[in-house]
């Protein structure tokens, strides 16, 4: 498969560098997934008056197209699309040309049967739904690099393209597959990882339940056994998987670049699928994109909707960022539906534009009379102009027109997250201590906690250069290497605070459990070991006596967790008084250098959270802004300007400290800005540094 550039990005040094941002978009870029297969030509025409009427400057296309552009293997039919970019481009609206090998067509699957992704439990998957094929199929790696190719080949210069989006969320709605070539694939990256079957056995310690392995070919995928199958094998698996659908991506993406100097993304789902490491996505493409859809049983979803706009400016290294997809109403795939409320789309547009994205775009243009998301809403809705949904779309576009100054401006953070999406995937395996150990839980309740106290967070990998933030914290760093552990310990060292969360720091690169102890990897930055943990029945709380300061004394109640703490150094802060660990150490806190490294062995609440990250955030010379209600402030900063972005998710209208000029009315703000309930404003603010 050396044809298809399949080992990493080693083709790049034959071409120049790509732009890191669309072609012809100034300004905040606005618009949204368009099918214009769906409907007659006639409708186009329609539709490009209604986007100039709505502020449109770029559409996404041909992203499920496969079937149509290649209707029989090897015969290519464009004259549609040709038709398009005419349109498109005489209109001004720049095209984010897709690839559409998300989707092969029926004649695929037809000829190539084998191609089918098979489940870890033996299910052969069939056609008929949206989803890849096998990622590791060569019939399905040639057939998906040749449309790519002849694609590229065609529009690789035409003047209305402004960005390639290589298929479509990678990993959704299947990444794993357990099919004969997965197998075979997954052999080969073993073999280039490990070398020799002893460096394998000895990684996966084999020697346990007789698994050992003589040859090669007796290597198989982890599908479903008799009981757990071995988490090593499994972690690597994950590896694997992340790997293969890198592969195919970077094959494609290399197809274009043989072709054309325009940039190329494809779109991530941050947060919200686990199966891509977006740490190493995110050094392929040349901008960072992402779909973002709010968990509409979730009553504080704009929450989660500020994590993953800060995970995915993390993914981009700060640089401005691409909101791909989000939706302007109702979804149509959650248990139960919820539509926005009046406002609340364009607060959700400005959230993500407050954390960076320079990009506002939609699924989709025109809400589908036909097939599986005919319920999903749409910037154009079945209820056509007349509706309210139009109309915020409308404005949305009018003011999203008048802040072509925010673009490149950037958000800055003093606190990062740890994420790692490798410790992840381990401590997701079965088997662990306690069904209630959550990663997710634990990164959402920390995140909370800084978001209601009005601090801004960026995420980073556990062994990345975390020197410029005064705060790390890591709610959830099961598998933590030795290397991370020194680089964490180095920035205690250096005057950061860190706080650590239970069950991290545990195990290695390989699912091995850490010599020396439980959390051995962070006994110097935190000034302990765990001998034992001591899990709780379900139901079941502790409580801790606080004593962060002689004259202060608290109690909190945890739940879920605690260790058997031994001291190497840390001063206790909380101690139990009740629950399998009364009298010992539930809170530490570890001087190291010039810092100092927190521990805190149970499960707090966002609200108890508050009380350890008072002491945190002294440490760290952090002052937290909380604001009334749901407020969000968050403050973009540019060349000559500063952008304080806030918006209000409660129902009373709230006043804001700012000064400076209002955007989206010119209005000067003197000392606050006035946001009524479930709304929003931008503010220019002169430069004090």
């Amino acid at each position: 498969m050396s044809d298809l550039h399949a080992s990493g990005t080693a083709s790049d040094q034959h071409h120049a560098p790509a732009p890191s941002w669309p072609l012809g978009l100034d300004g905040i870029a606005y618009g949204g997934d368009y099918n214009p297969e769906q409907w007659p030509e006639e409708v186009w025409l329609e539709d490009v008056t209604l986007m100039r009427e709505a502020g449109v400057t770029m559409v996404s296309v041909g992203i499920f197209s496969w079937g149509l552009l290649e209707p029989r293997e090897g015969e290519y039919e464009f004259g549609w699309l040709d038709r398009l970019f005419d349109l498109m481009h005489a209109n001004g609206i720049r095209v984010d040309l897709g690839t559409p090998t998300a989707s092969p067509p029926a004649w695929f699957f037809a000829t190539y049967p084998h191609a089918r992704v098979v489940t870890r439990d033996g299910t052969v998957l069939g056609f008929g739904s949206r989803g890849m094929a096998c990622p590791s199929s060569p019939e399905y790696r040639r057939a998906a690099v040749g449309i790519t190719t002849e694609l590229a080949r065609r529009y690789g210069t035409h003047p209305a393209v402004a960005l390639w989006h290589v298929h479509n969320e990678y990993g959704a709605p299947v990444s794993d597959d357990y099919s004969p070539a997965s197998a075979a694939a997954f052999r080969t990256w073993l073999q280039d990882r490990y070398g020799t079957l002893d460096a394998l056995n000895d990684a996966w310690g084999t020697t346990f339940w007789g698994q050992w392995y003589g040859d090669w070919e007796h290597v198989g995928v982890p599908a479903v056994a008799a009981s757990v199958v071995n988490p090593a094998q499994r972690l690597d698996f994950a590896r694997f998987t992340d790997h293969a659908l890198r592969e195919c991506y970077v094959a494609e993406r290399d197809a274009i670049r043989a072709h054309s100097s325009v940039p190329v993304t494809t779109n991530f789902m941050a947060g919200a699928c686990p199966s891509t490491d977006l740490w190493a996505w995110g050094r392929e493409v040349d901008v960072v994109s992402n779909d973002h859809y709010l968990t509409a049983a979730d009553r504080r979803g704009h929450v989660g909707l500020a994590l993953a706009a800060d995970l995915t400016r993390s993914v981009a290294g700060g640089k401005p960022w691409m909101l791909m997809e989000h939706s302007t109403s109702a979804v149509n795939w959650q248990p139960r539906n919820v539509a926005k409320r009046p406002g609340e789309m364009a607060r959700n547009a400005y959230a993500h534009l407050g954390r960076g994205a320079d990009a506002i775009l939609f699924f989709q243009w025109r809400a589908s009379r036909s097939g599986a998301e005919k319920f999903h809403s749409a910037m154009l809705p079945h209820a056509g102009t007349s509706s309210r949904v139009w109309r915020e779309v409308t404005a949305l576009g009018a003011e999203l027109g008048r802040l072509a100054e925010l673009q490149g401006s950037r958000v800055q953070a003093d606190v990062a997250i740890l994420w790692d999406w490798e410790s992840f995937w381990a401590q997701d395996l079965e088997w662990r201590p306690s069904v209630d150990l959550d990663h997710r839980e634990r990164i959402n309740a920390f995140y909370e906690r800084l978001w209601q106290d009005g601090v801004t967070v960026d995420f980073a990998h556990p062994s990345s250069d975390l020197s410029a933030y005064r705060m790390v914290l890591a709610p959830a760093s099961y598998l933590l290497t030795e290397a991370a552990g020194e680089n964490l310990a180095a920035y205690v060292e250096g005057g950061g605070t860190l706080v650590a969360s239970y069950f991290s720091g545990i195990v290695d690169e390989r699912d091995a459990v850490h010599p020396g102890g439980y959390g051995a990897p962070l006994r110097t930055a935190l000034g302990l070991t765990v001998e034992e943990f001591l899990p709780l029945r379900a139901g079941d709380a502790v409580h801790l006596d606080w004593r962060a300061g002689s004259d202060r004394h608290t109690e909190l109640v945890g739940d879920v967790w605690t260790d058997d703490i031994v001291l190497h150094g840390a001063d206790v802060v909380a101690t139990y008084v009740d629950g399998p660990a009364a009298g010992r150490p539930a809170v530490t806190r570890n001087a190291h250098g010039a810092g100092a490294g927190w521990y805190v062995s149970t499960r707090l609440d966002v609200e108890r959270l508050g009380v350890v990250l008072a002491d945190a955030y002294a440490d760290a010379g952090i002052t937290p802004s909380p604001l009334p209600g749901e407020v969000e402030v968050v403050r973009r900063r540019g060349a000559d300007a500063d952008y304080l972005v806030v918006l209000n998710h409660g129902d009373q209208p709230v006043d804001v400290p700012a000064r400076g000029t209002s955007l989206l009315t010119g209005d000067v703000v003197d000392r606050s800005v006035k946001v009524p309930g479930g709304g929003y404003a931008l503010v220019r603010e002169a430069r004090t540094d």
